[in-house]
């Protein structure tokens, strides 16, 4: 795999590593984007409406839905493993097609920035010629094959796992088999539930206003009962909580709160590290 490098993004502030064939990286911090317009909305009440999704995007494949965090895409297959990805990850420098099968027609493009941040998501199988990713949008566990060859694509090796056990309201997070930490967490709520499986870290956003988090960490899935909440998709997230009475309890719209000491763990894992959530 010559024509792939090793670099991973965080926000606007990318670091880039010299391209290795290994495949692997050292993780390190980089600043979030700003926002203004609610993304999760799992915090609290917001009153700003939501940015307009994806919609379509003209490409060679002609006009396709994006695979992003605010569409539902259709025709393509879903994850149906539980299993930690190996931590592979892959950013496409320019927008590429998504198909169903490997070698099929595409249905999608995936496109190279998500929320301002570099697209980077996790490789879960690979094929001569093409790999098969997890991808952002609904429905949850959606994944969709990516060609590898001449739509330049930049590989890379996130040495962190980040996993949630939602019974036990615990956050674990490892590097290189580690173990970095371990935190005591509020998840969904029986009515509004943390959603399972396999999905991955999506973007870093710090809010321009002071709010319930200085950070907010999107990933890759979306609340299973709730088609939108407080003017944003419906996106599940890890951020922080201004009182720590809610660890330890089931109690958010989907959201994972978790305390400082976990959120400054968790700013420091590069996009697309692997995400299982296990109930």
């Amino acid at each position: 795999m010559t024509d792939r490098s090793n670099r991973v993004g965080r926000g606007r502030a990318a670091t880039a590593h010299a391209p290795v064939r290994t495949r692997s990286l050292t993780a390190f911090a980089a600043a979030a984007v700003a926002i203004a317009l609610p993304v999760t909305g799992c915090g609290g009440k917001s009153h700003a409406p939501a940015p307009a999704p994806g919609g379509t995007s003209a490409t060679s494949t002609g006009k396709l839905p994006q695979a992003t965090t605010y569409t539902t895409l259709k025709g393509l297959g879903q994850d149906a493993s539980d299993a930690m990805a190996d931590g592979t990850v892959v950013h496409p420098k320019a927008a590429v097609p998504v198909s169903a099968t490997a070698g099929g027609p595409a249905v999608a493009v995936l496109p190279s920035t998500q929320l301002g941040s570099p697209t980077w998501v996790p490789v879960v199988e690979m094929k001569p010629g093409w790999d098969r990713v997890l991808l952002p949008s609904r429905p949850n566990r959606s994944a969709g094959w990516i060609p590898t060859g001449k739509t330049g694509l930049d590989t890379a090796r996130s040495p962190y796992q980040i996993a949630v056990d939602t019974s036990a309201r615990r956050l674990t997070l490892t590097r290189s088999g580690h173990k970095l930490g371990t935190w005591t967490v509020a998840v969904g709520a029986a009515k509004t539930p943390t959603p399972v499986g396999r999905t991955f870290l999506l973007a870093s956003l710090a809010p321009a206003k002071k709010t319930y988090s200085p950070l907010i960490l999107p990933v890759g899935a979306h609340s299973e009962t709730l088609d939108t909440f407080g003017g944003g998709p419906g996106t599940v997230a890890f951020h922080g909580w201004p009182s720590a009475s809610v660890f330890g309890k089931a109690v958010t719209h989907g959201c994972v709160r978790v305390p400082a000491d976990a959120l400054k763990k968790l700013s420091e894992v590069p996009l697309g590290t692997p995400v299982v959530v296990t109930a």
